[in-house]
């Protein structure tokens, strides 16, 4: 069970484990505005578990880096091989080096391309130059990525708790092969 963070403007944030939002709402840094219907006891207290909660303002900063993982490097490519172009899901999906480890290519933000596996395997440890394979676009370093990443649970939809808050913001997520 997750819980879906909003801004302080009612915009999503990202999506949080409920445990997280308990511990937030305590601390006095989060508003619940959805619950779901689990209810958590405590010792000294009782509390039905957070589906959606709102940053109060200047609590949690919301302008950070983006910190480079997998997942977000997919993100950034729109779960799109950038070799064949190919929406893939989550695990038909691998990132590359650009620039080869072996050649002395460093795993960073510029060197780093969402790939599908025979276009990697192809690709083998050389540059795609080498390789005569072509990138749909250069890498670089994300100043930000979608509001709401692709997470999505194993039916492929967002929780219907999480859907009036979710229009506008929420691709569709790549079709299973």
């Amino acid at each position: 069970m997750q819980t879906l963070m909003l801004t302080p403007w009612m915009a999503p944030h990202k999506i949080i484990s409920w445990q997280r939002a308990v511990v937030l709402t305590y601390l006095g840094k989060v508003e619940v505005i959805e619950t779901w219907d689990a209810e958590l006891r405590g010792p000294s207290a009782t509390m039905l578990t957070p589906a959606v909660v709102r940053l109060k303002k200047g609590s949690v900063s919301t302008k950070q880096s983006v910190r480079f993982s997998r997942v977000n490097v997919f993100t950034r490519d729109k779960f799109r091989c950038q070799y064949c172009g190919e929406k893939k899901t989550l695990k038909q999906l691998n990132y590359d080096h650009v620039v080869p480890r072996v050649q002395g290519g460093k795993t960073v933000w510029e060197n780093i391309v969402t790939s599908c596996y025979p276009c990697n395997d192809r690709k083998g440890s050389r540059t795609p130059e080498q390789a005569g394979m072509k990138l749909l676009r250069q890498p670089k370093k994300p100043t930000s990525l979608p509001v709401v990443p692709p997470i999505r649970l194993s039916d492929g939809a967002l929780p219907e708790t999480w859907q009036p808050y979710c229009d506008g913001f929420q691709e569709p997520a790549p079709l299973s092969a």
